[in-house]
């Protein structure tokens, strides 16, 4: 199998679903899309420190899925939904090579269950 080199697009991908892949950071994604919530008052909702949920933050941030915005001491965390749009963009891509794949391994069965066609010869004199 050929690896293609990494673009700026599959390295963000990569990040999208490394984030994605912790059901913290996806807790924490879905309560940031009502509106702005602080760090703080996001660590509050978890039975871990400040710190760690800060460390969640960041990778989101990192992937392109919330923004950060200081307003004095806090930090407001809002979901950035283009980047979820690109992971679904990835997904499809996907899904249409798989999608192809599977219809014409799907042709090829067909074309091996065919019954096979009796020659014809001819009879000598």
């Amino acid at each position: 199998m050929v690896v293609d080199e990494l673009t700026d697009e599959n390295e963000n991908v990569d990040r999208v679903f490394h984030a994605l892949a912790d059901a913290t950071r996806r807790d924490i994604l879905l309560r940031s899309v009502g509106g702005d919530l602080s760090v703080s008052r996001l660590a509050a909702s978890y039975p871990m420190s400040f710190a760690a949920v800060h460390k969640h933050v960041t990778v989101l941030e990192r992937a392109g899925l919330v923004t950060k915005e200081r307003l004095g001491r806090e930090q407001l965390v809002s979901t950035a939904p283009d980047a979820v749009s690109r992971a679904r963009q990835a997904l499809d891509r996907l899904e249409t090579a798989w999608r192809g794949r599977v219809d014409r391994m799907s042709g090829l069965l067909v074309q091996n269950t065919d019954p096979p066609r009796a020659h014809r010869t001819r009879g000598r004199n």
